[in-house]
């Protein structure tokens, strides 16, 4: 059994028609069964955010906050390991390696990006200023500074930040062909609407107004392989390779699209080719201009 260290918290919504937290509970997470919860709560593993216990007839208050900590049988270990590129009194920059997640999620507890780094440096009060795939390698920045976590939040929600990732895919015939007459690089601006689809852990295209837009060059070339640069202007879930597939050409080693693939354990020798290469932006505090750049390589490269 994998217990987080650190409790995970929700709020109760405002409108609700539930008698108790635990119905609460039961309903919001239906794969755990109410005889997990019953264990949990008599075990003081459920209570409020001030740290007050609930029982199983605890009456349920919306918008009030509740703690508890996520547990899983087994939480597979990701045998690659993940390093500190900077650190000031802001902003830790760590370069994320594949199939770790960034924070706790399905069977991951501890075994987590957040989690290893608070460890790591002992600092409780770290949080991720924007997601990055579990199956996507590269850097994440996260906030140290309650008094300064705005500041940098801003950049992603004003988009003030520049993001380039790299990325491996097969060539279509007709791009190969395309290239017997045109020197690289070629370019790409993609404009679509991105939407949840089913089941809801995955996106899809859709008609209507564009709400994800990406820049794509194809770089190098290499026998039926291509490099390509990949910009986003937005940031939508799996925007980059939902791109991808709208070119004809899914990034390599992807379990999600163009088909989902059955459910199984880590193929840890075969990585999705998508790696977070390059942060750049001017710091909101110090008004410095900062670059950084991904130590990792892609593996089919």
């Amino acid at each position: 059994m994998s217990i987080a260290g650190q409790a995970s918290e929700v709020t109760l919504p405002a409108v609700a028609h539930f008698a108790t937290v635990f119905d609460f509970l039961c309903a919001k997470f239906p794969f755990i069964t109410a005889q997990v919860w019953q264990q949990r709560i008599a075990d003081g593993k459920v209570h409020w955010h001030d740290g007050e216990p609930i029982t199983e007839q605890t009456g349920y208050m919306p918008s009030k906050r509740l703690c508890y900590y996520r547990e899983v049988e087994a939480e597979p270990v990701v045998p690659f390991a993940h390093s500190i590129l900077y650190q000031d009194q802001h902003l830790l920059v760590a370069d994320k390696p594949h199939f770790l997640p960034v924070t706790p999620g399905g069977q991951y507890v501890n075994e987590c990006l957040l989690a290893r780094l608070k460890k790591q440096t002992g600092i409780t009060d770290l949080v991720p200023l924007h997601r990055l795939d579990r199956d996507t390698a590269g850097l994440v920045l996260f906030s140290i500074n309650p008094a300064s976590r705005a500041d940098y939040c801003q950049l992603f929600s004003l988009q003030k930040i520049t993001k380039h990732y790299q990325a491996v895919a097969k060539l279509t015939a007709s791009i190969e062909q395309q290239l017997l007459s045109q020197a690289l690089p070629l370019q790409w601006q993609i404009k679509n609407r991105i939407e949840k689809a089913t089941p809801k852990f995955i996106n899809h295209i859709v008609k209507g107004e564009a709400n994800s837009e990406s820049e794509i060059q194809l770089t190098t070339k290499c026998d039926n392989k291509g490099l390509f640069l990949l910009t986003p202007v937005t940031g939508k879930t799996h925007q980059l390779r939902l791109h991808m597939l709208s070119l004809g050409m899914p990034i390599l080693n992807d379990i999600y699209y163009p088909e989902l693939q059955p459910k199984g354990p880590p193929q840890f020798d075969a990585p999705l080719q998508l790696l977070a290469k390059k942060l750049q932006f001017i710091d909101p505090i110090t008004g410095q201009k900062q670059s950084f750049s991904s130590s990792f390589q892609l593996s089919a490269w």
